[in-house]
């Protein structure tokens, strides 16, 4: 069995959010566990109303043939990559864990960490 991957979200932009659900989605789609472990304002990648798929690059990308953030989430949770939001990182954003999507975890960096044991890990 392949070591785990872990990636650390800590930026809340478009770019970022997308590339590390290209990277979980690929790391899955290859039999690799896999959690995204989102905190300060990556944290708006679980919300359920979903602001990145609001920008501009959401509808570049899917123009060009690019999988977005929409697809890519459908993907992690086909894929079963377990999600979860920073507690403390949603306090510093003032996002409600209520906003999160079903299926995301509210927890902290121990959690992660301890998921990931002596795996890989990713920081965007």
């Amino acid at each position: 069995m392949s070591a785990a991957l872990g990636i650390l979200l800590r930026h809340g932009d478009h770019e970022a959010a997308h590339y590390a659900l290209v990277v979980a989605t690929g790391a899955a789609a290859i039999g690799r566990q896999v959690t995204i472990f989102a905190t300060n304002a990556g944290c708006r990648l679980f919300q359920t109303a979903r602001p990145l798929e609001a920008d501009a690059r959401e509808k570049l990308l899917e123009s060009r043939g690019v999988a977005g953030i929409g697809t890519l989430l459908a993907a992690a949770q086909e894929l079963g990559i377990r999600r979860i939001a920073c507690e403390a990182g949603l306090r510093a954003e003032a996002i409600a864990p209520e906003s999160l999507a079903p299926g995301v975890e509210v927890a902290g960096i121990v959690t992660f960490l301890a998921e990931i044991g002596t795996g890989q890990m990713l920081a965007l």
